[in-house]
């Protein structure tokens, strides 16, 4: 089973009741991401901001995007519920 929780006065509060006995050992694994800071977040964020702006395809790709997106694809219709 898997269960997510908050850390709040060095306790597990989870966000909704589960069954399991009290007692049941539980192993807590804390991710790299929820440890970070909000200034090395965006420390990160500004490394990547704009990393495709002189990317040639860049247009092309954002293009064929909005190409598909408006494609009309037609739909298909079931005769059979008219028999």
């Amino acid at each position: 089973m898997k269960v997510k929780g908050i850390i709040k006065d060095n306790k597990v509060q989870l966000p909704e009741a589960i069954t399991v006995p009290d007692g049941t050992e539980v192993t807590v694994e804390i991710s790299d991401r929820s440890l970070s800071s909000a200034a090395d977040q965006w420390q990160r964020l500004q490394q990547v901001a704009g990393a495709w702006q002189d990317d040639s395809e860049i247009d092309e790709v954002f293009a064929e995007i909005d190409r598909e997106r408006h494609a009309y694809r037609g739909r298909d219709i079931d005769f059979s519920v008219f028999e």
